[in-house]
């Protein structure tokens, strides 16, 4: 009796919110498992993006401009915890490949104790921090308290949306991409009544957007840990939350270097800030309009990393090379097609979607707007970029190794700290709208060629193991 069955009264039934990603068709498989996830990106833009709308419209381009000086110090903290939890579920992925249940509790167990201990350190250090680092990026003064009060309250809530992360990435092991999507759609509409409520009526502010954000991320963890609970592999007992050395020095060495990398990145990323503050308030608001879109540009990349590193991950615990090259092909063609289509809607309509971030009745709405809309527009001529970049990446992952993406991250701080640096004194501050897509490439050279490099010395098929019994 498979142990990924979901128990209904004393009887048990199959669900289909887990997939065995070593047999079907790859591109089949890839794509029904994005599909989902994708759903589910959007559903988490459309919050962020509704605290953007609510604050740019109901408090005014001051205020906007105060969340997007708050971007890159807050993702200083964001995408080393996301990161953190992709690395530790390459090893649970692994573990379902492999059938081995015993290997799968412990992995999940240390995994979670170990966010608890970094979210809780977090939550507490960095709300501390952030005032010297608004005052490190020189950030105007005109905005100053409200970008440290929006990023006091998102610091504070790390714990949280660690433990989110951790919970969604555990799902996405066991090829569940249903749940995270039903707990973003949950989340988004939760999020978006909470900033009318404290945005508009309770006349919080920025703060208020913070706030809504965070206790919406809550409410989508405790949805993913329930559904978690109904999975019998998953039944912990005392045993399994023991401390293993082992266990946990493998999880840090997945997790960590992911997060290094995305530290460099953010660095880089704090240094184009810096370079941006200096334009004044009015650039900082285009650019904070563009990057809040940006988030739908990025969506089904993200979605489609997940899925290859899921499949790729169980494939490798199943020893099955065959099968890794034949998910990778299709997992490029998809993350082609993809680009394409977002890349015309955005060429299309992007400027009446960034129409939205901007008060009409503020005198300087016409001069934001057409900065913004010239950004959008490099930046979607370019997004194929971005998505080879996520694919091949998440493959090198769900293989295992978390070495050659931090050497991509590296690279990608180079390519945006090198454009930002050099580029405003050619051509002033236009420049800094070709920062992300040099990122993209610096980053997207160096996992692709790695990714061929090492297929090219794995055998043309392997010797299988008991692969996924856990999922039959």
């Amino acid at each position: 009796m498979s142990f990924l069955h979901i128990k209904k009264g004393d009887r048990r039934e199959k669900t289909d919110r887990v997939k065995d990603m070593t047999k079907g068709n790859p591109t089949r498989l890839i794509f029904f498992f994005a599909l989902p996830l994708i759903l589910g990106n959007l559903g988490q833009q459309l919050y962020m993006i509704t605290d953007t709308v609510i604050v740019g419209q109901g408090v005014g381009l001051e205020a906007l401009a105060a969340l997007g000086a708050t971007d890159w110090i807050y993702w200083l903290v964001l995408w080393p915890v996301q990161l953190l939890t992709q690395g530790f579920a390459v090893l649970i992925t692994q573990n379902i490949g492999e059938g081995n249940e015993k290997s799968i509790k412990k992995s999940i167990a240390m995994s979670a104790i170990l966010c608890m201990v970094i979210g809780s350190v977090v939550s507490l250090l960095f709300p501390l921090l952030a005032r010297p680092l608004l005052g490190l990026l020189k950030t105007p003064g005109d905005i100053f308290n409200g970008a440290h009060a929006y990023v006091t309250v998102m610091y504070a809530g790390t714990l949280i949306v660690m433990a989110y992360n951790m919970a969604s990435a555990v799902l996405r092991a066991f090829g569940d991409g249903k749940t995270p999507l039903i707990a973003m759609i949950i989340a988004a509409v939760l999020n978006i009544s909470l900033d009318l409520l404290l945005v508009m009526g309770f006349q919080w502010g920025i703060v208020g957007a913070a706030a809504a954000t965070i206790f919406s991320q809550l409410v989508a963890f405790l949805y993913c840990l329930l559904m978690i609970s109904k999975i019998p592999a998953v039944n912990m007992k005392r045993e399994d939350w023991k401390p293993d050395g082992l266990v946990i020095k493998r999880l840090l060495k997945l997790g960590t270097p992911l997060a290094f990398s995305h530290v460099a990145i953010v660095i880089g990323g704090i240094i184009l800030q810096f370079v941006i503050n200096g334009f004044g308030s009015l650039f900082i608001a285009a650019f904070t309009a563009t990057n809040k879109l940006y988030g739908l540009l990025e969506s089904s990349a993200t979605s489609f990393g997940f899925a290859t590193s899921t499949y790729m991950g169980q494939n490798w615990g199943a020893r099955n090379p065959e099968r890794i090259r034949m998910g990778m092909r299709s997992a490029v063609k998809l993350a082609t097609v993809f680009s394409i289509a977002i890349s015309v809607l955005m060429l299309l309509f992007g400027r009446y979607l960034l129409m939205m971030f901007i008060s009409s009745e503020d005198a300087n709405a016409p001069a934001v707007l057409e900065l913004a809309y010239q950004y959008l527009t490099i930046m979607s001529v370019t997004l194929l970029i971005l998505y080879a970049l996520h694919v091949y990446r998440a493959a090198i992952q769900g293989m295992g190794n978390t070495i050659i993406p931090m050497l991509a991250g590296l690279l990608e701080c180079v390519g945006r700290v090198s454009v930002a640096l050099l580029l405003p004194k050619i051509m002033g501050e236009y420049g800094l709208f070709f920062a992300e897509s040099t990122a993209w490439l610096f980053s997207a050279v160096c996992v692709t060629t790695a990714y061929y490099a090492f297929v090219r010395k794995m055998p043309v098929s392997g010797i299988k193991t008991k692969a996924c019994t856990c999922l039959r």
